[in-house]
């Protein structure tokens, strides 16, 4: 093993500090309490810098949800002591360092030994751990000791830098007095005036002060080390400008922004206090949600982490048409049911047998990345309206299934895309996801794009004008949610805000939405939203076509399973989806003779229906159609429904029969 020598470990630090400066940041010595997101990058950048001497402290231990950002974490260290493994991480840099070691953490009791001889404080506390860190920053004002705290907000940095002489933390902040929870928002409103981060948070619930929860990314840490290496190097070697409170830099990777922040009296300014207010009622009203966290698989039984994939499977309009009984670990039964006795779009039973066969194909892949092998029954003697299937499990070679780890992430979105076209290697995938038994019929270039939006504007008329499907739409939507367990939430329709409140308005009652269909031309704005911009916007629509008549229950579940496969493989590919079923529904009334309303105009109008979906793909195709939909390149969609939990689905045996 080569000996280790300071200079030329270093010496590529040379150019952007002299020397002279090298030798400098050797002698120095710099304090870090907290070793966790921020604190142990901060420890790891300075080592490589070259500072030579540093005073840590942390008490606690790494666990798996440290995975995702801090810096010492790995499968490894789990139940280690982040202090003992940034201790080795940062000698394995540089053997020579001088490390005092504090492993009960921060306290009253060891401040002053913590803080002794120190050159410079990095604040790197957990943000929950406003009591300590308030302690420490009054220490250091009281000992004349730099103190910089540098925020992970998002995808960016937040910095602020507390000198002597200059403002203090508690001057900035003002927690003096008040209860925890509004020491924590003033932190947070605190370190970030310019709010860059705000601008893309997907889920606001996942924020909860009183429980001291919020989301984290790895970058934003890194980037937090580099700015506050800069400002150690710059306080350090006494050399360059200096932003001190109540000034401070936001830099926000996502936003391509740095915003130079200025708070004149901190959190007393009479423009902050307004924003306090604010966020007071936002995070008030955002306390009670639960963020949209999918359970972990890897937990129960194995049939219960089948069961956890499985329920992710698609259904109309999130319905979820099945309950399991667990016989035990080889034996399953899946109890399915239809809504077709008082839901419009479930012809038949269809829909729900098209979503069953998708939970089906759900359950084969999850099983054989746990292997076992499925033998799948359909019990003949349970009526039609009533499915029923045993599912055996049976030992077989384990492999990952390329599909599995995109069940979950599979969605729906309903907004406009990207016209970008689909692409060779995306279309023989989802030609080939589908199967022998079924073909793809393309729906694509301007012309045909355009005819599709013309065929969903109709389709759309009929959906929104048509008495029988009004109850279906008032409850299918859950409003003022971004993710719901067993509907569809009212920000994932597609619709602008002024929309949504009208179409919540009208929804109240069916006379609502007569009277603003007749007279207010209730019908354009959402379908100008939901139908023609999506439909005009999009890399192709797309039919799924089983290649023999569609004749029973099976034939239904098999178009379900290529479903199935088809857009979980659009899903891995990088592609947004959309279904686009109900022209299929309409047309197939229309086929079988079975007045859907009574209302003359809508019927007619399912004629024209149908005979727009037979010029676009061919009649014989559009009779063995099992599928409809959209796909396009373009950003997931921040609001989704997401699923009962398992246990609310598992019926027992008398629940089931």
């Amino acid at each position: 093993m080569t000996d280790f020598d300071y200079h030329i470990a270093f010496s590529r630090n040379i150019g952007w500090v002299t020397p002279t400066e090298q030798d400098l940041l050797r002698i120095k010595r710099v304090a870090i309490a907290g070793l966790g997101g921020v604190g142990g990058s901060h420890l790891l950048t300075l080592t490589r810098l070259g500072v030579g001497a540093f005073n840590l402290a942390d008490f606690d231990v790494f666990e798996l949800p440290n995975l995702n950002r801090q810096v010492g974490a790995s499968v490894p260290h789990i139940g280690q002591k982040k202090l003992d493994v940034l201790v080795n991480m940062s000698r394995s840099i540089n053997p020579e360092l001088a490390i005092h070691q504090f492993p009960e953490g921060i306290n009253t009791a060891n401040l002053g030994s913590f803080l002794e001889s120190v050159d410079l404080y990095l604040d790197g506390l957990d943000f929950f751990a406003v009591e300590a860190r308030r302690q420490v920053f009054a220490a250091c004002a009281e000992r004349g000791i730099p103190a910089v705290t540098v925020a992970p907000l998002g995808m960016g940095a937040a910095l602020l830098n507390f000198l002597p002489g200059k403002m203090t933390f508690e001057e900035y902040f003002r927690l003096e007095g008040q209860p925890e929870e509004e020491q924590l928002l003033r932190f947070f409103l605190g370190l970030s005036p310019a709010m860059l981060q705000q601008r893309y948070l997907i889920d606001p619930s996942t924020i909860n002060l009183a429980e001291h929860r919020g989301p984290s990314t790895s970058l934003a840490c890194e980037l937090c080390a580099g700015v506050a290496a800069a400002q150690a190097l710059k306080i350090l070697l006494r050399r360059g400008h200096l932003t001190t409170a109540p000034r401070g830099l936001h830099f926000d990777a996502y936003c391509n922004q740095v915003a130079r922040t200025w708070l004149p009296w901190g959190n007393d300014n009479p423009l902050q206090r307004l924003k306090l207010s604010i966020a007071r009622r936002r995070f008030a009203k955002a306390k009670n949600r639960t963020p949209a966290r999918p359970e972990p698989i890897s937990q129960g039984s194995v049939v219960r982490q089948i069961l956890e994939l499985a329920r992710w499977a698609p259904s109309g309009d999130n319905t979820q048409p099945w309950r399991f009984e667990i016989e035990d670990e080889q034996h399953l039964v899946v109890h399915g049911f239809d809504m077709r006795d008082h839901v419009i779009y479930d012809l038949q039973g269809h829909a729900s047998q098209l979503a069953l066969g998708g939970l089906l194909e759900t359950i084969e892949i999850a099983a054989r990345s746990r292997g076992l092998k499925c033998d799948i029954k359909r019990r003949q003697d349970m009526p039609e309206i009533r499915p029923t299937f045993d599912i055996y499990f049976r030992d077989a070679p384990a492999e990952t299934h390329p599909l599995e780890h995109v069940i979950r992430v599979r969605c729906t979105q309903r907004r406009p895309l990207s016209r970008r076209p689909l692409g060779a290697r995306e279309r023989c995938a989802l030609e080939a996801a589908v199967g022998d038994s079924h073909q793809v019929v393309w729906l694509e270039n301007k012309d045909i794009l355009r005819r599709v939006a013309r065929l969903l504007f109709r389709n759309a008329h009929i959906r929104l004008t048509t008495p029988e499907a009004y109850t279906a739409h008032r409850d299918i939507i859950e409003w003022n949610v971004q993710f719901s367990e067993d509907r569809i939430p009212d920000q994932a329709l597609g619709l602008d805000l002024v929309t949504t409140r009208l179409m919540r308005w009208a929804l109240r009652s069916w006379k609502l939405v007569s009277f603003m269909n007749t007279f207010l031309g209730g019908t354009w704005l959402p379908r100008l939203e939901m139908d023609v911009l999506p439909a005009l916007h999009c890399a192709a629509h797309f039919v799924i076509v089983a290649r023999e008549p569609l004749r029973t229950i099976d034939d239904y579940l098999a178009g379900g399973r290529a479903m199935q496969r088809f857009w979980l493989t659009a899903t891995k590919l990088g592609l947004q989806f959309q279904p686009e079923l109900t022209p299929l529904i309409f047309a197939s009334y229309i086929r079988a003779g079975i007045p859907f309303t009574k209302k003359q105009r809508s019927l007619n109008n399912a004629r024209l229906l149908t005979n727009q979906l037979a010029q676009l793909i061919g009649r014989e195709a559009s009779e063995r159609a099992v599928f409809m939909g959209r796909v396009g390149f373009g950003p997931a969609p921040a609001a989704r429904s997401t699923r009962l939990p398992l246990e609310r689905l598992l019926a027992g045996k008398r629940d089931a029969c």
